[in-house]
Order: structure tokens, then sequence, then C-alpha cells
């Protein structure tokens, strides 16, 4: 069975087919993470996705959701990481209540590679995608650490599911993500 990577961008991780729009060289179907009309029922062992999720909407992340369900075989698992509303919301305030410090993951900014750029159209709390997850038909949520799945140092895979505010300080920092597995 497949694994896949989705919404993965320029970063490369062993072991997993990667869908992107953008057109770097290890994106194995340079094309939108949803629909996946590619991909057989059933097929695929574990789907990730760091911080894409939250360029749908609200409504529209129920249906990308369905679709990620459909692909996956019995018991695999969404992996997922988005921007946590409530870490946030601590940063904001330890910093001065200074927008700047958290506008990259309220809003993001994706540059297309042909001079558009994309945004977030929603921002999640753990009881938000909680409730999108059931709304699909998952079986069950947990949480997942991805110091421990991904590694602590610095030679590690590195994405947005173990940002941390101060970057880097996984001991005392505060994380920016929730990370989440859904199983079907």
């Amino acid at each position: 069975m497949q694994k896949l990577h989705l919404g993965c961008g320029k970063r490369n991780l062993k072991g997993y087919v990667h869908v992107d729009c953008s057109p770097y060289d290890h994106i194995d179907y340079v094309q939108p993470i949803y629909p996946l009309p590619f991909i057989v029922d059933g097929s695929i062992e574990e789907i990730y996705c760091s911080h894409a999720l939250e360029y749908f909407d609200f409504d529209q992340a129920k249906i990308v959701l369905m679709e990620w369900k459909r692909c996956l075989c019995e018991k695999g698992k969404l992996r997922l990481s988005i921007p946590d509303f409530d870490q946030l919301l601590k940063i904001y305030e330890l910093n001065n209540r200074d927008i700047d410090s958290i506008i990259g993951p309220m809003y993001g900014k994706w540059n297309t590679l042909d001079d558009k750029y994309i945004y977030h159209k929603t921002i999640y709390t753990k009881k938000k995608i909680n409730t999108l997850i059931n709304f699909a038909g998952f079986k069950s949520v947990y949480n997942w650490d991805p110091l421990d799945f991904f590694g602590r140092d610095m030679d590690s895979f590195d994405d947005y599911s173990k940002a941390y505010h101060p970057h880097m300080d996984f001991d005392n920092g505060i994380p920016l993500s929730i990370n989440v597995i859904a199983e079907k």
C-alpha cells in the first residue's frame, strides 16, 4: 500500500508519494490535493498533510476530508497538522499583542509559482477539527507528536508540524500546530 504526502511543496518525505501544485523534482503528481481522481478507493495506507487543509474553508474542508477518507484503506490513517488558533493566541499575548508575531501562521501566503498568491481561508481549534473529522466519518481521532515521529535533531524531516515559538525551542516553546491522526 502507498502513503501520500499532500501539499508537500519543497519537502520530500521518503516513502511517500508526493502531490502538490508546485512542479518540484520530487513531486509525483503535479496537481491540487483535492480531488484525487487518480487514487483508487481504499488503496492508501496513510495520508500526511501538513499545513494545507487551512487553504480550504470549513465547508470545503468537510468535502476534502471525505475525499481523503475515500482514498484510505480500512484502518488507514490521515496524519494531519494544522495551525492551532489557541496556541497562536498565547503567542500573540506573549508578544505584547503584536499581530506580526502570528500573521504568517494565521493567514499564510503561498506563492503558486505563477506569481499568484493564495492565503489561508480558515484557522482551527482542536474542537473544530474534531467536529469536521467526525462529520467526514472517521472512526477515531487522536494526537500524534511530530518530534517522536520525525525526530528532534537538526537533520530530521522538518515541516510546520514541528513549528514552535520561539523557533526550534522544543523544550520550552509553544507548539504552533494541532497534530492529529484520524483513522478510517
